[in-house]
């Protein structure tokens, strides 16, 4: 019974570091996915006016600078830790129809805009490859209520620019990104309209002019792509990819006309939460199994004083200490290697039993739980399961060591005349 109640404690200290590990890593596995959300993951590339505020250089009627089309795809040639990776151009334009018109942001994109940015759609349809080219777009939420007030936009016709163009599709309420350090400039999603890239550089061009101060001073930018908005499938592939990037953007640019900007904030705050769940995991597991040792060394010294006459008796019929050490360790090695195993064996079933545990809960009582209980989903961690074996056995081997060395010392004498 004793040496069940020592294995039962090795067995429950390896549970749980198996549990709460897993746990701790289902946890950490929802914050890092919220983090890369909020675009840990993502590379802006965008261009820049390098003369920007130099007098002489604005007196130019037309300036030519920014990303390049050829350098898009030289990025997606070269780059192998690309995962996603949208162009887009914007351009401040006013939309109107009828007697109503709304200033807004009209973004070229290309079809995963809507889904690297966390867009949904409302009404209607999100842009296809059928309609590059065509003369289509997609109204943000309050663009669309400001032109459409009363009426479902989709089918209509607004006026961009100078041509009419279709109504394709609206996009639900999106809170606005805020402005993170200096890395994310804030974004107002809900005030934009989007088009089709291949239609602005079809109907708008590369060149817009706009008109300065009065009369008929004109003034133009000559720009291909206004942003790159490049995403790679893992943290760590952040600063690689964007070290590339700038490799080749200043191979191919004799001025620095981009910016190259990645989310460090956010990298920090990944970077944060992961060695906090860290240390957290570390220090349950060396609780847990140190106070199963203690046990272990209970039990083993109990048994020490229990089996007196049995080494004196060994002793006497010529056994060495070593030997006497060897019997005693390899006792409190198979305690903890026992009760080690069955606690892995029982540690992997910590998805099914947590599941079942929260829905037991939730079908007697609804509202029992918080919403992170029901989206966590324990994550098994391989690293957690040789960590824990490897721990028990130590802790089999460490706090082994004393009541068998005990044991090898007893006077044979007094170990034969003990009752």
């Amino acid at each position: 019974m004793r040496a069940s109640l020592a294995a039962l404690g090795i067995f429950i200290g390896t549970t749980t570091v198996i549990w709460l590990v897993a746990m701790g890593e289902g946890v950490s596995y929802e914050a890092q996915q919220q983090i890369k959300e909020l675009g840990a993951t993502n590379i802006i590339v965008r261009s820049r006016n390098p003369n920007s505020g130099d007098q002489k250089t604005d007196a130019q009627r037309v300036q030519t600078f920014g990303i390049l089309r050829a350098d898009y795809q030289r990025m997606l040639t070269n780059i192998c830790t690309i995962d996603e990776s949208v162009p887009m151009r914007e351009l401040r334009f006013e939309l109107r129809r009828k007697d109503r018109g709304v200033d807004c942001k009209l973004i070229g994109c290309a079809r995963k805009y809507l889904e690297l940015n966390r867009l949904e759609i409302a009404r209607g349809r999100w842009m296809e490859s059928r309609d590059d080219g065509e003369k289509v777009v997609i109204l943000a939420h309050d663009t669309a209520l400001r032109l459409f007030p009363f009426e479902n936009p989709i089918g209509q016709t607004v006026w961009v620019g100078s041509e009419f163009y279709k109504v394709i599709g609206q996009t639900k309420p999106r809170a606005a990104s805020a402005a993170i350090g200096g890395s994310l400039d804030s974004h107002e999603y809900n005030q934009d309209a989007y088009i089709p890239l291949a239609t602005m550089r079809q109907n708008v061009g590369d060149l817009v002019m706009r008109r300065t101060g009065s009369g008929f001073n004109f003034q133009g930018e000559q720009v291909e792509l206004s942003q790159i908005t490049i995403s790679v499938e893992h943290i760590a592939d952040v600063d690689e990819t964007a070290a590339a990037i700038e490799f080749l953007l200043k191979k191919y640019h004799d001025v620095e006309d981009y910016a190259v900007v990645v989310p460090k904030e956010l990298l920090r705050q990944a970077e944060r939460t992961r060695a906090m769940f860290n240390v957290l995991l570390v220090v349950i597991a060396g609780i847990s199994l140190f106070v199963g040792g203690i046990g272990i060394m209970n039990i083993m010294l109990a048994t020490v004083t229990e089996r007196t006459r049995e080494i004196g008796v060994r002793r006497a019929l010529g056994a060495k200490r070593k030997h006497i050490i060897q019997q005693f360790l390899t006792e409190t090695i198979l305690l903890t290697g026992s009760g080690g195993l069955l606690g892995v064996l029982f540690g992997l079933m910590c998805g099914p039993l947590f599941e079942g545990m929260r829905d037991f809960v939730t079908m007697i009582k609804p509202d029992a739980l918080p919403d992170i209980v029901h989206s966590l989903k324990p994550r098994i961690a391989p690293w957690s399961v040789g960590l824990s074996l490897f721990i028990s056995l130590g802790v089999g081997i460490l706090f082994g060591v004393y009541p068998a060395r005990k044991a090898a010392h007893l006077d044979p004498i007094e170990a034969l005349r003990h009752e």
